[in-house]
């Protein structure tokens, strides 16, 4: 990160493509503090965080049909509850799609592990767990175990990294570069200065 801010920032006008404002700088919407940056809004450093894992994958072969059986085995629950309950469990990093869960809901439901009840109080299906269902996750009760323990160490992870000390730390140093950026600050010096600061940090944290 720090080698391509000492490039566009030594380089080039403000706002020229190639400057730290432009496109393809350090601020510009490429760059380690664009919008679609790790540091930027949308990143897991950024203000609104990152949903980066909704794309990846979570589950196994299986296993998402016995975490949404054990789900149901708590309590009760709607389709588009079960879906926020794992979002929840992975400290809203990941939400399976409703095109994973509800095809896995009619398959529990055929097999007789669920049964669909109606809900007064809604129009919505509630799925509650059967005898059969309840038997099933006694049965394989370790396998259910390391799902839900992976599923907390994720969420467990996801909190950490967005600890709200790193998002003002991090904010501060996107907020100073900005300003004496804008400024005029920011010469040939001053900004070699800086990136030996960033990539001395940098060394630093990664042997934490």
């Amino acid at each position: 990160m720090a080698a391509k801010m000492a490039g566009k920032l030594a380089g080039g006008g403000w706002g020229d493509a190639d400057g730290p404002f432009g496109p393809d700088g350090p601020f510009g919407p490429k760059g380690p503090f664009g919008r679609s940056s790790p540091f930027g809004p949308g990143g897991p450093f950024g203000d609104g965080g990152g949903r980066g894992g909704r794309r990846g994958r979570m589950f196994g072969q299986g296993e998402l049909r016995l975490a949404l059986l054990k789900l149901i085995a708590d309590q009760p629950r709607h389709g588009y509850e079960l879906i926020k309950a794992i979002e929840d469990l992975t400290g809203g990093d990941y939400a399976p799609s409703p095109g994973a869960v509800y095809p896995t809901l009619q398959l529990l439901t055929d097999e007789g592990a669920i049964a669909e009840q109606a809900d007064d109080a809604s129009a919505r299906k509630l799925f509650t767990a059967t005898e059969q269902g309840r038997q099933e996750l006694a049965d394989k009760a370790d396998e259910v175990d390391r799902v839900f323990s992976r599923l907390a160490e994720h969420g467990e992870r996801q909190h950490r990294g967005r600890s709200p000390h790193l998002f003002r730390a991090m904010g501060n140093l996107g907020s100073v570069l900005k300003n004496k950026a804008r400024a005029g600050q920011l010469d040939d010096e001053a900004v070699h200065q800086i990136v030996d600061m960033i990539d001395e940090m940098a060394k630093r944290i990664e042997r934490l």
